[in-house]
Order: structure tokens, then C-alpha cells, then sequence
């Protein structure tokens, strides 16, 4: 079986709990893979070896967007990669030119956000970030922003999904249009994404048709200057419950408060989203592991308005006891994925170019 030859162009059923966070002592992480550039989503493959997304550098060309703070702008590179990890240390890029954007410095990257396998295909998410229609100029040219891409096994790529083009045609909230497919789960008979601009947990029926199962909406929180402003949830992670249920993981927006961030409960064919987790602040990724612990990862454990960008692993026990992994030692950390040998893979200084690792944490 080939994968990506070719190169172009249950324990989150948990009791709500806010405490401390215990700490366990265990060996240093070991570095599978480095020198990528902005790495986000990973996923073990068919084949057994760990694939990574890399949301790339971005490039020069006059193709450009707004950044999402509006200061500065992105510009298009066909930067962004899949690599493939194999043993530490033994990586190759098997994907590559895949669309990227950027600041001059390649940080901050839009890209590739997340991948998954199922179906026989492998399956990447292509961010945006704001209003889609600033897409036009790259659909014209058929670059995938905002899509769902399917991978065949021998790396022909097909967007299936515009998941943007979703967001403008059904968004919740008609104040403001904005999509970031991010998050990523191929199921038995489905694919789930988080829309992280659009606030929302979608589904993709094998005919490719979407449906919204469950809006995430803003709430009030105290602002900077004390008085209460509307914040939005950012749905970032998904994972399926033992129960069938779907949990998801929301980063938070402005003002990103220390304990904001939540993990919810949607029922399987969609709902209300109900809070089953929270004393979190800016979550990238959950996951379920088989003996039904709950892992947490924060990318920013002291919110994104602090200086510093130390991450936070988090293991949810019985009775919603918590333990952080690798304490102190994630560094803006991407997204994860539970191993066949129980591991923890964690993609790091997912947010700039050329240091990006994949680290792997025993437990």
C-alpha cells in the first residue's frame, strides 16, 4: 500500500469538576519529528505510521487576506505539507503543496488544520478564518480554502466539502459571517467537523451532504474593563464517546478568560450542547482513550492575552479527578492523537515556521 506518494501543485461523562490540577512525574517526551512548519492535526494511518498536517509558511504572492486581529496581512504560498513520521526522528513530506497563509515570517499559518482516516481515503480540513467571501479571488484559481479535501491512499487530491460555502448559505448568526472548518472526526458511517468562525459542530453524510448538529452560542463573561461582554465559544476538537455521544472542545474568543473554556456534550445525531467539563482556558483538542479516560489539551493554559504560550495536557479520570501531563513542557502545543501503544502524540509550536515538532508523551 502506498500513502501520499505523489507530490503536487467514559471518563468525559465526567463529573464537572474545577479543582486542581495533579501532576504526573514520568519520563521526558521523546521528538518524533521536527523542523515543520505551523504543525496542527496528526492521525495514525492504514499503514500504521503517524501523519502530520503542517499548515506551511505561506509565500509572496499577491494573493493575501487580513489577519484575524486585522493587523497585518496573510499572503498565499503553496507551503502547506502532510509529513509522514515513521519512528523517531523519520519523517518525510509525502503531501506537499498544499495551500498555506501566512504573516512575512510564515507564523500564524491558515492552512491544513487537521486530518483523519476512514473510508479508505485520508481527509484534511483547509482553514480560512472571516467572512468567505474573501475566498473568491482563491476559488477562481481553485485553491481549497475552507474546504474538505479526500486524499486517496496514493495522493490524488479531491475537494469534497466547502465548508465555507456552508457557512455563508446557513449561518447561525447573521450578524456576522465568518467559517474555520478546524477539528476533524471520520466516523463509522460519517465525518464530523468543528467550524470554529462559525461556531458550529457539522456533519458530512457519505453523499456529501451537510448538516448543522449543534450551535455553539456566545455568552456573557466580564470584559477587561469589568463589565460583561459576549464571547464566542470557538469550537476547536471533537471525539466520540463510548455512549455515541460527541464531545467537543471550545478554544473561546476575546477575552480568552483563565477557566472560560468548556467541553460539551452534543448527542449523537445532534442537540443542545451540554456542558460536561470546564475550569479549562483555550482548548485545541480532546480525545477519548480506549480504557475511556479524557485527555484535554489546552494551547495556551494562561490564556492567549498572556505573554507565553505554554500548553496544558490534561487526563480526566473517575469521578473527573485531573492530572496534567508533561507539565511545563508544550509549547503552543497543535493538536493530539492517542496512539496504538497508548501514547500521547502532540503536535508543538504549532504556530510558527521551521520548529514545529511531534512529540510523544508515555503515560
Amino acid at each position: 500500500m502506498r500513502m501520499f506518494v505523489r507530490c503536487t501543485s467514559t471518563a468525559l461523562m465526567m463529573v464537572v469538576l474545577a479543582g486542581a490540577f495533579a501532576t504526573a512525574s514520568a519520563q521526558a517526551p521523546i521528538v518524533m519529528a521536527q523542523g515543520l512548519d505551523n504543525p496542527r492535526g496528526l492521525a495514525f494511518g492504514p499503514d500504521g505510521m503517524l501523519y502530520v498536517v503542517e499548515a506551511g509558511r505561506g509565500g509572496a504572492s499577491t494573493l493575501c487576506l487580513p489577519t484575524p486581529t486585522g493587523m497585518g496581512t496573510r499572503c498565499y504560498g503553496a507551503t502547506a505539507a502532510v509529513t509522514r513520521v515513521a519512528s523517531p526522528g523519520v519523517q518525510q513530506r509525502v503531501l506537499i503543496g498544499l495551500p498555506s497563509l501566512a504573516v512575512p515570517s510564515g507564523a500564524e499559518a491558515t492552512g491544513p488544520q487537521d486530518i483523519a482516516f476512514g473510508f479508505g481515503s485520508a481527509f484534511i480540513t483547509v482553514g480560512s478564518g472571516g467572512d468567505p467571501a474573501l475566498l473568491q479571488p482563491f476559488r477562481q484559481l481553485g485553491i481549497p480554502f475552507g474546504q474538505l479535501l479526500q486524499v486517496s491512499l496514493q495522493g490524488q487530491i479531491t475537494p469534497i466539502v466547502d465548508v465555507a460555502q456552508y457557512e455563508t448559505a446557513n449561518n447561525p448568526e447573521p450578524a456576522q459571517v465568518d467559517s474555520n472548518v478546524f477539528g476533524l472526526e471520520i466516523l463509522s458511517d460519517r465525518g464530523v467537523m468543528t467550524d470554529a468562525g462559525g461556531n458550529t459542530l457539522l456533519q458530512v453524510a457519505p453523499n456529501l451532504s451537510v448538516t448543522t448538529l449543534a450551535v455553539f452560542p456566545p455568552r456573557l463573561v466580564p470584559g477587561p474593563g469589568g463589565t460583561d461582554i459576549p464571547m464566542e465559544s470557538v469550537p476547536t476538537s471533537i471525539a466520540e464517546g463510548p455512549d455515541g455521544s460527541l464531545y467537543v472542545g471550545e478554544l473561546t474568543g476575546f477575552p480568552f478568560p483563565v477557566g472560560g473554556a468548556r467541553v460539551y456534550r452534543v448527542p449523537a445525531n445532534g442537540g443542545t450542547p451540554v456542558v460536561v467539563a470546564e475550569g479549562f482556558t483555550n482548548i485545541i483538542d480532546i480525545a477519548i482513550g480506549a480504557d475511556g479516560a479524557a485527555y484535554v489539551l489546552e494551547h495556551d493554559a494562561n490564556s492567549l492575552l498572556v505573554p507565553g504560550s505554554v500548553g496544558r495536557l490534561t487526563k480526566i479520570g473517575p469521578f473527573g479527578s485531573r492530572t496534567e501531563l508533561a507539565a511545563g513542557l508544550l509549547v503552543a502545543p497543535g493538536k493530539m492523537t492517542i496512539g496504538p501503544d497508548n501514547a500521547i502524540y502532540v503536535t508543538v509550536n504549532a504556530s510558527s515556521a521551521g520548529t514545529g515538532q511531534v512529540l510523544r508523551i508515555a503515560q
